[in-house]
């Protein structure tokens, strides 16, 4: 079986955590080296919100629309950086599961590029958002540290 390493599309995943910051920069550099179309993708988790906000379609939708704005400073950053093509999404839910299971199928990259996020106690045993991705994602990941 032949593995794709030509890196066309990229997709990188965004969370403003250090790690994903770095991640985010490496990807523009390579998008800008290889030519390549750089797709960026941020995740409001719904976990994080209580009960009472999960319930309240206004907090959502505020969220949701603060996320959205703040993803287009991301492309304008990757733009004036000398990147040619670049697309942003937002999605909802576990970030792991919506990246691998939703949008790798419907954005197609070739590889994605992620921050990996040192976690302590319980979480650590049990595994990151990152290692969820590098292990169940369909292409390359690439996790930064």
């Amino acid at each position: 079986m032949t593995r794709k390493t030509e890196f066309k599309h990229i997709l990188v995943g965004v969370d403003d955590s250090e790690d994903a910051l770095l991640a985010f920069q490496y990807a523009i550099d390579t998008a800008k080296r290889r030519h390549a179309e750089l797709t960026i993708v941020s995740i409001l988790e719904s976990h994080e919100m209580s009960v009472y906000e999960a319930l309240d379609k206004d907090y959502i939708h505020g969220e949701r629309s603060e996320l959205d704005n703040h993803i287009q400073m991301y492309v304008k950053q990757a733009q004036n950086a000398g990147v040619e093509k670049v697309d942003a999404l937002v999605s909802e839910g576990k970030p792991g599961e919506v990246i691998v299971k939703s949008v790798i199928p419907h954005v197609k990259p070739d590889v994605l590029i992620i921050g990996s996020i040192a976690k302590k106690g319980f979480k650590r045993r049990f595994g990151s958002q990152a290692a969820y991705m590098a292990k169940y994602a369909p292409i390359s990941v690439l996790v930064i540290r």
